[in-house]
């Protein structure tokens, strides 16, 4: 079978295509991509599902180029002929750098434009009056273009995708959707992409579909466990802070990390406390700027930071369900005190390709089924390996047995497996945790946010036309720094020897990666070279006192 499976250059695709294919590095199509493309060209209309990381947007993007393509040959007018909706602005940048990439080679003919940023209709108005071919953007940011008159669709579009569908009705799209339908041609093509099949998508296919294939690849949702290795851990509130701090000071866990919380206080809130041990880490919600959020997933993908905290977007798709969760009552009227309006449009756990994360952790688990996957999904992608650890309280193990009756449903071999950690084996780190702990105020947590959100405000607005003129500099902002309004006591960075569990003794020693980087300093000599009298004795006139220059003229002038 494996001899059978089909290859770009025999799906008929222009030579321009195959050549930024190449340039990716895409030797063969992925399963979705393989069964898409050619059922899309021919002019189907698509139903697919496949899990997250399986290539979805390369399937769609593949055939819109493409079709785009071939009618420029005919017809010469420049016109929208493709739309392509998201339910976040996170991941509309990200399908726009899809497409760039694929027309690398003729960029001249298919132009993209993403609307689904938070600038001004009328910042944006000049770009759609260029009639990109492609437009990206959130179903309410296109419907207040086409009720502006910046865009019209009506006589030009033939393909119409939807990606992340599971999402779009779940974030509030459904009424600007429905009306954004009335401003559309009465015969186009449509592909629905999704990670899962809800009652959502089987709504939107009513609405958008005529007679479609519908693809359901890959059974389970998830990779199967020679990929993604699952595990659940039972603690409380003060365990998880506990064995949050052990994993990631002792390098258990290693590699990048995405860390999952339930609100965006408690970003702040895990963030400080991390701070509190020298563990820098970037916080991701919806409160930030989206410059700032797309700024912070591009600089962890090239490896700047190593753990990002993110909110999920659960809270904002169910205000009630940050609520309902047990023990978030409180935190919750603290978060509707302070802070900004959160972003509608915010979504990590889902779509967004974060690349090469080796773990996820839910510090606080999720709420439904599909935001466990979403959430899961952002590792094990393509074919790298994967692990995933869920934090479970009592109060959430109602939602742990929806998950693995769904998983094991799916896939008996996607179940998640006890994580065998011996708790006693760190009570010596307690007291830490907790000197820790009376650090991290309500009110501590409270000024964290604010200043966090003025410095990105700072940074994303008043720098944003630098930054443009001075690519360089961006990279040299960081959001990972240290916040401190919380008391930061000095002797909690580093790890004495005796507190390390006897089993642990063996693998970790916190401090030879330090002495390793300083020796690897010391051999690898960067840039000038400056002369070190410190280590030849006698040599340095400022400690030694010994002045030989003079003795050393005399007997010179006694040679000659």
């Amino acid at each position: 079978m494996a001899n059978e499976r089909l290859l770009f250059h025999e799906m008929g695709l222009d030579d321009r295509l195959l050549k930024a294919v190449a340039d990716l590095g895409w030797a063969q199509p992925t399963l979705i991509q393989e069964k898409a493309i050619p059922l899309a060209l021919e002019g189907k209309d698509l139903l697919a599902r496949a899990r997250t990381g399986s290539g979805k947007t390369a399937a769609y993007a593949v055939p819109v180029i493409q079709r785009i393509l071939a009618s420029k040959q005919s017809v010469r007018e420049q016109d929208v002929r493709a739309l392509i909706l998201v339910p976040t602005k996170e991941l509309g940048q990200q399908v726009q750098t899809m497409i760039r990439q694929l027309t690398a080679y003729c960029s001249r003919d298919v132009r993209v434009a993403d609307i689904s940023g938070k600038a001004d209709l009328s910042a944006q108005r000049p770009i759609l009056m260029e009639k990109p071919d492609v437009v990206v953007g959130t179903p309410s940011r296109v419907l207040a273009h086409l009720n502006a008159q910046n865009l019209v669709l009506h006589s030009s579009l033939e393909t119409l995708v939807v990606d992340e569908a599971d999402l779009l009705f779940s974030f509030g799209f459904e009424a600007d959707l429905k009306s954004l339908l009335c401003h559309l041609p009465k015969i186009y093509q449509s592909f629905l992409m999704s990670a899962t099949f809800t009652e959502d998508v089987q709504a939107l296919k009513e609405l958008l579909l005529h007679n479609p294939v519908t693809l359901k690849l890959q059974g389970s949702q998830l990779p199967d466990s020679g990929q993604l290795q699952q595990y659940s851990i039972k603690c409380e509130e003060e365990d998880k802070f506990l064995l949050m701090y052990t994993l990631l000071k002792l390098r258990l866990v290693q590699g990048k990390t995405l860390v999952f919380v339930g609100e965006v206080d408690r970003c702040y809130r895990l963030k400080l406390f991390l701070e509190q041990f020298g563990i820098p880490a970037c916080v991701l919600n919806s409160e930030l700027p989206v410059q700032s959020r797309c700024h912070i997933i591009t600089q962890f993908n090239q490896g700047f930071y190593d753990y990002i905290i993110a909110t999920d977007e659960q809270s904002l798709a169910d205000p009630t369900a940050a609520g309902t969760t047990a023990g978030k009552g409180k935190k919750k009227k603290a978060t509707a005190k302070g802070g900004r309006a959160k972003d509608k449009e915010y979504g990590v756990s889902r779509g967004v390709d974060f690349q090469n994360v080796a773990n996820v952790i839910n510090f606080d688990f999720p709420t439904t089924v599909e935001s466990y996957i979403h959430r899961v999904g952002r590792t094990a992608r393509a074919d790298n390996p994967g692990t995933a650890l869920s934090f479970i309280s009592h109060t959430e193990l109602l939602l742990l047995s929806e998950v693995e009756d769904a998983l094991i449903g799916d896939n008996a071999d996607c179940a998640l497996k006890p994580y065998e950690f011996k708790m006693e084996e760190i009570e010596g780190f307690r007291y830490r945790c907790r000197d820790a702990m009376r650090s991290v105020t309500k009110q501590a947590v409270k000024e964290a946010r604010l200043k966090e959100i003025k410095q990105e405000l700072l940074n994303s607005e008043k720098l944003k036309t630098y930054f443009e003129d001075n690519p360089r500099d961006l990279q040299l902002l960081r959001h990972d720094k240290d916040l401190h309004p919380a008391v930061i006591k000095p002797h909690l960075k580093n790890v004495p020897e005796y507190l390390i569990p006897e089993t642990l003794k063996g693998v970790v020693n916190p401090l030879s990666s330090r002495r390793r980087r300083r020796k690897r300093e010391k051999t690898k000599p960067q840039g000038v070279v400056k002369p070190n009298f410190k280590n030849i004795p006698g040599k340095n006139p400022l400690k030694s006192f010994r002045y030989t220059g003079g003795r050393n003229r005399k007997d010179k002038a006694g040679q000659s």
